[in-house]
């Protein structure tokens, strides 16, 4: 009889320490899930951030500003603008292969 005790006694004791580290693992993994969904709002907050970055100098008037100023381009008109013209394509030998 004493055996089947100290066998039981062995199970309860394996058990609990098995169930103190199961707890364990969950607290550990909570607490990472915890900060990579701070993670989350962090890069979220970034991208929203930086989609509003992106329109405010894509917007037309400072790309115009940007070209005028820096690139020293302007408007054009027809004072400078040069025309060309390609010749017209002349006839040639026939594209068809012989054939029998």
């Amino acid at each position: 009889m004493t055996r089947i005790n100290a066998l039981l006694l062995l199970v309860v004791v394996a058990t609990a320490l098995y169930l103190v580290r199961v707890q364990y693992e969950s607290r550990r993994l909570f607490s990472e899930l915890d900060k990579a969904r701070s993670q989350a709002r962090h890069l979220a907050m970034d991208v929203e951030r930086l989609e509003v970055e992106k329109r405010a100098q894509a917007s037309p008037g400072r790309v115009e500003r940007l070209a005028r100023e820096k690139l020293d381009m302007r408007q054009p008109n027809p004072g400078i603008t040069t025309y060309m013209s390609y010749p017209a394509e002349q006839p040639g030998p026939s594209a068809k292969a012989d054939t029998p």
